[in-house]
């Protein structure tokens, strides 16, 4: 079966609804849009598209630029870092021999967005050292613009300013990941940010695992919000497993979990599978995954 290109492009929105509607009038065509994930305490939406390398890099572009047109990162206050209306840009290959064109549609896409007015960084897999985008978000937008006055960064593509009211883009290509939060009822924030140092890769905690602390003041909950980068590496159910003990151990409770975007279908079987018991349960036992690769 021939598969598209993925993007999961992450726009700095998640409150109002018009500007919501606009967008995702925008992010429809001609790439297919599958799903949209808002959140008003991280003030972000989601969305995941599939078609060919001229569908999204199309869509894209479009998209990006009436999201510099409706948001003003100097009004946004949201949990979730952010240094751009456009955060991050990945373009995702479905299979491994993919790559190749996802790397061309992102160099394409850059070059686009270079002419709308907005610096755009490389990010994942377009760069040598495989830098993420909390290299570029520690700081905000003074700090990354500082940087860029200093010498130390470069844009890739675009004007060495960053935009006004838009800021910048990280463009990059990645492989298939899982963003995946799980929510917690607890004496404040801190006890979210204990436990993503636990699970996390860069602390010794599961490997491929990205996870910050996080408050939700409208639910009244905080969250381990992650990016599983190798779910083949660190199966969700053992993260869930670890966040609920160590919860539990600091007289916190998990409320549930949520899905950000979609995920592979590989991971969901895998979880099934230690869940039942099964011995052996794998993609290859599933009716529907079986006819796909038929």
């Amino acid at each position: 079966m021939s598969l598209p290109l993925e993007s999961v492009p992450n726009l700095s929105e998640g409150r109002d609804a018009s500007t919501l509607a606009a967008l995702r009038e925008t992010m429809s065509s001609p790439a297919r849009l599958l799903d949209v994930h808002s959140d008003p305490d991280h003030h972000r939406s989601v969305y995941t598209l599939v078609g060919s390398a001229d569908q999204l890099a199309d869509t894209l572009t479009a998209g990006i630029g009436r999201a510099v047109e409706l948001i003003d990162l100097n009004l946004h206050q949201g949990a979730h870092p952010r240094v751009g209306a456009a955060d991050v840009v990945p373009l995702v290959p479905l299979r491994p021999e993919h790559e190749p064109t996802a790397r061309e549609t992102a160099l394409r896409l850059a070059d686009r967005l270079g002419e709308l007015e907005l610096p755009v960084f490389f990010y994942g897999r377009l760069t040598e050292d495989r830098r993420e985008p909390a290299f570029f978000r520690r700081g905000g937008t003074e700090e990354l613009q500082r940087r860029v006055d200093s010498g130390e960064l470069e844009p890739d593509r675009g004007p060495k300013r960053l935009h006004p009211t838009a800021g910048a883009v990280l463009v990059g290509v990645r492989r298939p990941l899982i963003a995946f939060n799980v929510n917690l009822r607890a004496e404040g924030v801190e006890v979210a940010r204990e436990i993503a140092r636990l699970v996390r890769e860069r602390d010794g905690g599961f490997p491929g695992v990205r996870a910050l602390g996080l408050d939700l003041p409208s639910a009244g909950l905080v969250q381990v919000s992650m990016n599983v980068t190798d779910w083949e590496a660190a199966a969700l159910h053992e993260i869930v497993e670890r966040i609920d003990a160590e919860a539990r151990a600091r007289g916190a409770e998990v409320m549930g979990s949520e899905l950000v975007g979609l995920m592979p279908a590989g991971a969901a079987v895998e979880a099934a599978g230690a869940v039942l018991k099964i011995d052996g349960f794998d993609s290859s036992r599933v009716l529907e995954l079986r006819l796909l690769d038929d």
